[in-house]
Formats: structure tokens, C-alpha cells, sequence
């Protein structure tokens, strides 16, 4: 049987992290009296907390202008919501006339290999990763190229993380489904099949 043929995973973007500068300083206080939907605690954390509807996302913003933006899970949405952070702040009076620069952090994903995976035989293989399913039920594998980090559970499911390019999941994805099945580590599983209430 050709597994690859006859398999292919699916894919899921979950979070992108990524930080965001407007260069300005920041009055809190009054950012804090202004701007619905946001939250300052000093005591608690030194940053306003800001979260915006549509899209869903939060930004950790520091006196600095600094911004670390969570929750988007496509690049559209991130730069939607930064434009929206700005539109939001300048809205109510705050002067911020430059873009804001944007990068990309940590794109975090999962995929779904729809294959059962044979952790111990994957750990002999596979050259940078850590098996020890007393601390931790998944397989640990450190990608080179792409430069991520993948979480392999026997279930076929795969956590990603560290990626800071969009392309970089299917081809982190596809490398390792490939690796996988070169090296026997994957077999068919049943899936279950998810129930809908009525």
C-alpha cells in the first residue's frame, strides 16, 4: 500500500504572535480613560491590554509605543487588527502618523497526518528529537530547514510552532509526513468520527 498516495494531512494556522511599533510614547492614563476595551493593571502587568472584536485579536501594548499582538490566524487578520489598533487609537486622540512596523514572531499551527505514528521507531530515525513519554506523551522534533519545532502525538496530530513564515508549515508538514513514511514510522488508523448534536 502507498501510504502518501493514498494520505494526505491537513493543516490549521491556530495563533500568529507578533510584535508592532508606532515609535510614539504612550500616555496610559489617559489611553486607559479613553479607549473602551482596554485594561491597565500596573500592579499585575506593566502593559495595556487591548482587544479588539473584529478581528479577534489582543495586543500587550508598553509605554514605549511597543506592541506584541496575539490571536490572528492568518497574516491578513494580524494586519487588519494592527490597523485597527491605530485606527482605534488615533480615534481618540492620540497623534500616531507613522505605519507601524510588523514582524512576525511565532505562527503557531497544527496538522493532522490522519496516520497513527510509531513514536518509539520515529525517535531511533529521526536526528534532533526527544522522546520521553513519562514527561511528556509527544515526540519532540527540531526541524532544521524550515526552522520550527514540531510535537508529534501517536494519534498523527502535530503541533508547530517557531515558524516565522506563513509557507513554512506545509513544507515543515510535508517534510516530515514524507520522512515518516520513507522511515516506516506511520501506520492506518480509524478515525473517529466526530458526532452533531441535533
Amino acid at each position: 500500500m502507498n501510504i502518501s498516495i493514498k494520505y494526505s494531512p491537513t493543516i490549521k494556522i491556530e495563533n500568529i504572535v507578533a510584535t508592532a511599533s508606532i515609535n510614539k510614547a504612550l500616555d496610559f492614563n489617559y489611553i486607559e480613560k479613553s479607549v473602551p476595551n482596554v485594561e491597565y493593571d500596573p500592579d499585575k502587568f506593566p502593559g495595556l491590554i487591548f482587544r479588539l472584536d473584529d478581528p479577534k485579536i489582543t495586543a500587550l501594548i508598553f509605554k514605549t509605543g511597543k506592541m506584541v499582538i496575539t490571536g490572528a490566524r492568518t497574516i491578513n487578520e494580524l494586519i487588519e487588527g494592527v490597523k485597527g489598533i491605530v485606527k482605534a487609537l488615533k480615534s481618540f486622540g492620540l497623534d500616531i502618523n507613522e505605519k507601524p512596523k510588523v514582524q512576525i514572531q511565532n505562527i503557531v499551527a497544527s496538522a493532522n497526518l490522519h496516520l497513527g505514528v510509531n513514536l518509539e521507531k520515529a525517535a531511533f530515525v529521526l536526528e534532533n528529537s526527544m522522546y520521553e513519554p513519562e514527561q511528556f506523551p509527544g515526540l519532540i522534533y527540531r526541524l532544521n530547514d524550515p526552522k520550527v519545532v514540531l510535537l508529534i502525538f501517536t494519534s498523527g496530530k502535530i503541533v508547530i510552532t517557531g515558524a516565522r513564515r506563513e509557507e513554512y508549515i506545509p513544507t515543515a508538514v510535508k517534510k516530515i509526513f514524507d520522512i515518516l513514511v520513507e522511515k516506516e514510522c506511520v501506520y492506518p488508523i480509524e478515525e473517529e468520527e466526530e458526532e452533531i448534536e441535533i
